[in-house]
């Protein structure tokens, strides 16, 4: 599933295609959502913006166009008349005169007052969004001092939205063995200085992934292997998909593990469980 930074890359790239443009035609390929069809029309798309793992695309007839791309869900941008190459099925098209801007596959749409997205069943539970500038480490430390999360399991939660917005399983991953803590911990567990390390990777690592195209691994080093021949899955991590492979600090064996539903890469030396 596509997470925060790669939502955001999305918003960037449909922002830079559609925002600002009119929506020519506004299609909707899900039958509860067809009754949609010609009434936005030659609207203004005012603002493309991601919360977390949505993405929202709001228009000057009042309304906003909510999606989620869940596990299966992929945004094509096209100039008009050329065709993408896919085999998927499509769910939302917006047309303007230069590009379109077509969602195919994904499940998750719906059509909602702007004024009244503060209602959404989603968006309403979200956490601060990691890539939100106004979003600071003393805020994530103050999360994580909440009794909601004090004596959960840092691999249980982290990747819950409504601690904090645009966390998934390879963030989940990274950003703990950036912090050095195992996934059983808790934050009760943890003295000051974990906890403010543990608060500043859950926003560095988002960011630099978003800045990066998806790399979490220390720069340098992902910089030297790829002038070495390693192709990108090999290089953009610290250990996410990277089990039985030695970890790049200690050379420790990184482990998976299933847990909350979700596989956990972690290496025994460098996150020690006290």
């Amino acid at each position: 599933m596509p997470e925060g930074p790669e939502i955001r890359r999305l918003r960037n790239r449909l922002a830079e295609a559609i925002e600002g443009e009119t929506a020519q035609r506004i299609e909707f390929h899900l039958p509860r959502l067809t009754e949609w069809n010609g009434r936005l029309d030659g609207c203004h798309i005012t603002a493309i913006e991601s919360r977390g793992k949505a993405l929202l695309t709001h228009i000057d007839s009042g309304h906003s166009i909510y999606s989620h791309n869940q596990l299966y869900g992929r945004w094509f941008v096209v100039p008009p008349g050329e065709p993408p190459d896919t085999r998927r099925q499509l769910r939302l098209a917006i047309h303007t005169r230069r590009y379109r801007a077509l969602l195919y596959s994904a499940s998750d749409i719906e059509v909602w007052p702007t004024d009244q997205l503060s209602e959404h069943p989603f968006l309403k539970r979200l956490g601060p969004d990691v890539l939100d500038e106004t979003t600071t480490t003393a805020m994530v430390l103050e999360r994580l001092r909440d009794k909601a999360w004090w004596r959960r399991r840092l691999g249980g939660f982290l990747t819950d939205q409504s601690f904090v917005a645009g966390l998934g399983n390879y963030l989940r991953c990274e950003i703990l063995f950036v912090a050095g803590l195992h996934p059983n911990q808790r934050p009760c567990d943890l003295d000051e200085l974990q906890l403010a390390r543990l608060a500043s990777a859950i926003l560095e690592l988002p960011r630099q992934s978003c800045e990066t195209g998806g790399i979490t691994n220390d720069l340098t080093r992902a910089e030297a292997l790829r002038a070495s021949g390693a192709g990108f899955e090999e290089y953009r991590f610290h250990l996410f998909r990277r089990a039985g492979r030695r970890c790049y600090r200690c050379g420790t064996p990184i482990r998976f593990e299933k847990r909350g539903g979700q596989g956990c890469y972690y290496c025994p030396g460098c996150q020690k469980a006290s």
